[in-house]
C-alpha cells in the first residue's frame, strides 16, 4: 500500500458550466429504465477521473474544444443522455428526451501531473476541484445526467473527470459511451457498437412473483461497530501483483487454486477484513458481490445494451466462522454467490424491486465489492494516448477492483478500501502478517503495503 499523497495545495480557475447538445436533432420522447435502473441503491452519482500526461500533438488542438466537439457527436446516438429524469407513478422513473444536454466544465489547473505524486489511485486528492460538483446539479430528478470537467495541467497534460447519474448505465455500459466518444475524436461518424436502449427486457414480469432468495435486499436494523461518520473512516488502496495474488492461491485447497483472480481475491479480502473489524463471533456478515448478468441471459442482451445489467448477489456466515475458518470457506461462499446469478434470478430481482417499492441492498455488516477490471475504462485514448489512471476516483461505499500499473511497470489490480480508522490499522497488520508468514515460507510475494 502507498502512504497517502500528500495533500496537494492547488489553484483551479473554472468557466462557468455550459450544456453540450446534441449536434443534431434527436427525438423528444419518454423512456421508463428498467426496474433494475431505478432501484434506490442506484439512485447515486459516480465518479470517475483520467490522468493524461503531456503529449506534443496537443500542442495543435485544444483538448476541451476537441472534446466538448466529440460529446455532442455522441449524444446524437446516446441522445437519452442529454435529457432529463421525470419520477411517475410509484417512483418509477422515465428519461424525457428534451436534448437540454449534459454539463460540461472547462479548467486550468495551476499544478503539473508529477505533483499528484509517482502513483495516481483513489482517493484521487483535491477530487472537488478536478469535478466540481455545480449547484443543483447533484440530485436525480430533472438534474443533468452526465457532469464532466476537462482541466488543463501546466504541465501540459489534461485530467477528465466525470460523474454519471448510476440509474442511466453500469459500468459497462458507461465505457460503452466513452469509447463511443473516444471513436468521435479519431474521427468516426458512427460509434462501432450502436446503442440499444430496450430497458424493457429488464422489466418486472406481470404479474411479479419473487423465486429466489434475496437476502441483499433485507432491511436489517444497523447496529455495527463500523457505522461511523465517513470524517472516522480511512480510505486507502492496495496494490495485489501476480506474486501477491499466487502467493493467495497457496492458501486455498487444491481443488479451487484454479478459480478467477476476482473470486481469490475477494474471499481473501473479506476474511481479513472481518478480522479487523472484530465484531461478535456470532455476528452474520455479508459480501455483495456485484455481477455483471449481461452473459447470463438466453440469449444474451444486445451488445449495445447500456442500462444496469447488474446484481448484488450475497453471501452470508458468522464471523465467528469467517474468522475461523481457511480461505477456503470464504472462497466457495464468494463462487456460490458469483453462481446464482442466472437470468431468472435477474426476473425475480426486478419483481422483488417493484413489489418492495426499489428498496436499497443492504449495506449492514456487509462487504460491497465491484470488479471493474474488465471494464477497460483505462484504454479510453482522447487522442493522445492512453491515460496514467483511469477508473473510479474513490471507493468509500464500495471496494473497487482496478486494472493498475505500478511506477516499476508491474500489473495488478488496485483494490480501494474504506474502514474505520482503528480497524483499517488491524487490516494493515494483518496483511503484512499474512505476507510475512508466506515470504517466510519460501514465497516471494511482498507486501501490498509497499507494493505501489
Amino acid at each position: 500500500m502507498a502512504t497517502p499523497p500528500t495533500p496537494l495545495v492547488f489553484k483551479v480557475s473554472r468557466r462557468e458550466p455550459v450544456l453540450i447538445t446534441p449536434s443534431e436533432p434527436t427525438p423528444h420522447e419518454l423512456k421508463p429504465l428498467s426496474d433494475i435502473d431505478d432501484q434506490d441503491g442506484l439512485r447515486v452519482q459516480i465518479p470517475l477521473i483520467y490522468f493524461y500526461p503531456y503529449d506534443p500533438s496537443m500542442q495543435r488542438r485544444d483538448p476541451v474544444e476537441v472534446i466538448k466537439e466529440a460529446l455532442a457527436k455522441t449524444l446524437v446516438f446516446y441522445y437519452p443522455f442529454a435529457g432529463r429524469l421525470r419520477e411517475g407513478p410509484k417512483r418509477k422513473l422515465l428519461v424525457e428526451c428534451t436534448g437540454e444536454g449534459i454539463l460540461f466544465i472547462e479548467a486550468d489547473g495551476d499544478v503539473t501531473l508529477e505533483q499528484f505524486g509517482d502513483a495516481l489511485y483513489p482517493p484521487i486528492p483535491c477530487l472537488e476541484e478536478l469535478l466540481f460538483d455545480v449547484p443543483g446539479s447533484g440530485g436525480m430528478i430533472n438534474c443533468p445526467l452526465l457532469l464532466i470537467q476537462v482541466t488543463r495541467l501546466k504541465c501540459g497534460g489534461i485530467v477528465f473527470a466525470i460523474r454519471l447519474n448510476h440509474t442511466m448505465s453500469d459500468a459497462t455500459g458507461l465505457y460503452q459511451f466513452l469509447s463511443a466518444m473516444c471513436e468521435m475524436v479519431h474521427g468516426a461518424q458512427t460509434p462501432s457498437i450502436q446503442p440499444v436502449w430496450e430497458r424493457d427486457v429488464l422489466n418486472a414480469r406481470n404479474p411479479p412473483q419473487v423465486t429466489c432468495l434475496h437476502h441483499e435486499y433485507d432491511q436489517l436494523v444497523d447496529d455495527t461497530t463500523d457505522n461511523v461518520p465517513l470524517t472516522k473512516k480511512t480510505h486507502r488502496s492496495f496494490f495485489f501483483g501476480a506474486a501477491n495474488i499466487s502467493a493467495i492461491r497457496g492458501f486455498a485447497p487444491l481443488h479451487l487454486r484454479h478459480c478467477s483472480t476476482f473470486d481469490v481475491l475477494t474471499a481473501f479480502l473479506w476474511r481479513c477484513r472481518t478480522i479487523a473489524l472484530q465484531p461478535n463471533p456470532n455476528d452474520e456478515m455479508r459480501i455483495l458481490c456485484i455481477v455483471n448478468a449481461r452473459n447470463r441471459f438466453n440469449p444474451p442482451l444486445p451488445r449495445g445494451y447500456y442500462g444496469n445489467c447488474i446484481a448484488y448477489s450475497v453471501a452470508m456466515a458468522t464471523a465467528g466462522e469467517i474468522s475461523r475458518n481457511s480461505l477456503g470457506f470464504t472462497l466457495e461462499l464468494v463462487r456460490k454467490a458469483k453462481a446464482n446469478v442466472t437470468e431468472e434470478y435477474m426476473r425475480s430481482v426486478a419483481d422483488l424491486l417493484v413489489i418492495k417499492g426499489r428498496p436499497w441492498y443492504t449495506m449492514v455488516r456487509s462487504y460491497l465489492v465491484s470488479d471493474v477490471t474488465r471494464a477497460m475504462f483505462a484504454e479510453m485514448n482522447l487522442g493522445w494516448g492512453k491515460p496514467k489512471y483511469g477508473g473510479p476516483a474513490k471507493g468509500n461505499v464500495a471496494s473497487f477492483q482496478i486494472p493498475y500499473r505500478t511506477k516499476k511497470g508491474e500489473d495488478g489490480v488496485l483494490v480501494t478500501l474504506c474502514l474505520p480508522t482503528p480497524a483499517m490499522e488491524r487490516f494493515v497488520k494483518e496483511l503484512d502478517s499474512t505476507f510475512k508468514e508466506q515470504s517466510n515460507g519460501g514465497g516471494n510475494a511482498k507486501s501490498p503495503l509497499s507494493s505501489l
